[in-house]
């Protein structure tokens, strides 16, 4: 399946061409805050002669997407002013992440990668940006006698956004308090507990979870702090494009994971105000593609969600802070699927000896080989990828990983129909040896083959070392004249005609 921003607009019915990349963003004249009046007054009228200085060039009147019409960029809520003000707020409180070439990778791709490893902050994900701006927000306005009034910060979080904002809740003596699921993992739950924070379980899903940590919102007076929508959230994230673009002052693009859409508002608008040439491209999971879903319509939507490696990306429906900032920048954003997921971790992993969860590793499995952002138009060009986060479960991990083999074929399965008498699976075996195949795990079945008593299928899970590879030993499977079913689905497996002798 692929979608995109652009077959997202064709779907509604508007044509290609009539939907031009240039009409969506062009190079815009950046006020600074308070200057906006001041800068109409002296900008020349169109019939006005010629000064020297060439005119404000004007945003579009409508998004090609949803039709809405653009605000005046200093209307926005985060705007490039907002994200400046973070950038100095949260310096010496978070690690300042550089961005580093990968050879291997920029090879695998096409284009000179620079990662940009945001899982190094303490609690292992860009989060902590936008959480300590946020609470340096609140300490701000609620003055000095805040906490001792009985203030305080409250969100609903399963992961990042409760690690980050307990931890910084504790550097800042601001007292916070996260309502977690009762599915939150319980290493997570630990380590908010570890920071200081007060840890509430209540829900079966993040959304019940939400709702009761809004109810406290009433009761006790709490600032609830939303993850990926809240403006100085938005304006905290930001702060990567602006690291971005002193890193690799000739970056030609970014890509970026997008979930609730907090992250890509606010590296967009960083970028494209510093920048406004260098593409920016949102990459959504397949199945949680919550940020196309609302371009469609011209709004955030509740989104159907399934099950996916990059669970820290599953937002049902993105933030309309969020959303109204990105939908003015952003170039394009595409989907990747879950065999892209797992073998961008496992990429990382061999390559760069990093640990990447999958969401965090999104933005790269759309630039791999066969991703929907491997295309000529990038090749050669110097390519930014944020690694936004690293906090993966080491169970989820190892499945992630089993994954990513099999999708590079070095991890095989299949099913053959081999003699029950002794000797038939040793003749396999022997034969997966001398083509140099290593079974990891091998389980035959005797009662669901129907077809003659004295035959059994082997269901085989072998170790290779890629495609060609497999293409070998399958090959001499075929000509062994073994009945196979190869690197299918186990359910797919039926009764397989009986080989002679």
């Amino acid at each position: 399946m692929l979608l995109t921003a652009r077959r997202t607009a064709s779907a509604l019915g508007r044509a290609p061409s009539a939907l031009p990349r240039s009409t969506l963003l062009r190079p815009v004249t950046y006020f600074s805050a308070g200057a906006k009046d001041a800068a109409a007054a002296s900008s020349p009228s169109p019939s006005a002669p010629k000064s020297g200085k060439p005119p404000p060039i004007q945003l579009p009147s409508a998004n090609r997407l949803s039709a809405r019409p653009f605000q005046d960029l200093n209307d926005l809520p985060v705007t490039f002013a907002d994200i400046s003000r973070a950038q100095v707020a949260i310096r010496g409180g978070v690690t300042r992440t550089s961005c580093e070439k990968s050879e291997f990778l920029s090879d695998i791709v096409g284009a000179n990668v620079y990662l940009k490893p945001e899982f190094r902050q303490f609690t292992g994900s860009f989060k902590e940006r936008g959480a300590r701006n946020a609470l340096l927000s609140l300490l701000r306005e609620g003055g000095p006698e805040f906490v001792s009034n009985g203030g305080g910060a409250i969100a609903a979080s399963a992961g990042n956004h409760a690690l980050a904002l307990a931890y910084h809740g504790r550097q800042l003596g601001v007292p916070v308090t996260v309502v977690m699921p009762t599915v939150a993992p319980l290493a997570k739950v630990d380590k908010c507990r570890r920071f200081g924070a007060r840890i509430i379980i209540e829900g079966a899903h993040i959304g019940e979870a939400k709702e009761y940590a809004e109810t406290l919102v009433a009761s006790e007076g709490l600032s609830y702090i939303n993850g990926y929508d809240d403006p100085p959230i938005v304006a905290g994230a930001g702060t990567i494009g602006i690291e971005i673009v002193e890193d690799v002052p000739d970056v030609d693009a970014v890509v970026v994971p997008v979930g609730g859409a907090g992250l890509i508002a606010g590296i967009s608008c960083a970028i494209k105000t510093l920048k406004p040439e260098c593409q920016v491209y949102g990459v959504e999971p397949e199945r949680a593609a919550s940020y196309i879903e609302a371009l469609a319509v011209g709004e955030p939507v509740f989104t159907h969600m399934e099950a996916t490696l990059a669970d820290g990306l599953a937002v049902p429906s993105v933030g309309p802070h969020a959303f109204e900032v990105a939908r003015h920048y952003v170039d394009e954003t595409v989907t990747c699927s879950e065999k892209e997921i797992a073998l961008a971790v496992l990429r990382l992993i061999e390559n760069e000896k990093v640990v990447v969860e999958g969401g965090g590793a999104a933005g790269l499995a759309a630039l791999l080989p066969k991703g929907n952002l491997d295309r000529g138009s990038l090749k050669g060009k110097n390519v930014v990828v944020p690694l936004c986060g690293g906090n993966i479960d080491t169970t989820t991990l190892g499945r992630v990983l089993d994954r990513g083999l099999a999708a590079d074929d070095r991890l095989c399965r299949f099913v053959a129909t081999v003699s029950d008498r002794p000797g038939g699976i040793a003749r396999l075996t022997d034969l997966l040896h001398q083509h140099g195949a290593s079974i990891k795990d091998v389980m035959h079945e005797r009662a669901w083959l129907h077809s003659s008593v004295d035959q059994v299928q082997v269901k085989v899970v072998v170790e290779l070392q890629g495609k060609d590879h497999a293409e070998r030993v399958k090959n001499a499977l075929v000509a062994a004249e073994y009945p196979l079913l190869w690197n299918l689905d186990l359910d797919e497996a039926k009764d397989l005609p009986c080989i002679a002798g």
